[in-house]
């Protein structure tokens, strides 16, 4: 099974070789038929500090590194086929 990427901003930069990133996703309401905004926060590794807040930044699974992170960060410029 394939690893997902999502992409999404960091929100905090706060915790050692951690970073929180909030994902937005939009979908279609079922029965209003209208529009919806709805975002979910990842904890996900970023080995080296190197990302702050306010970043925009893709995330790929991974096995389970602490309690809440099972994402770690995609360098820049890394093609998402290479992983």
């Amino acid at each position: 099974m394939p690893k997902r990427i999502l992409e999404g901003l960091v929100v905090s930069d706060k915790g050692d070789k951690t970073v929180v990133v909030k994902v937005e996703r939009t979908f279609l309401h079922p029965v209003l038929k209208k529009t919806v905004r709805r975002s979910k926060k990842y904890h996900a590794h970023d080995e080296a500090n190197t990302y702050k807040a306010g970043e925009n930044i893709r995330i790929i699974e991974c096995a389970p590194k602490s309690k809440l992170k099972t994402w770690e960060v995609l360098p820049k410029g890394a093609p998402s086929s290479a992983v």
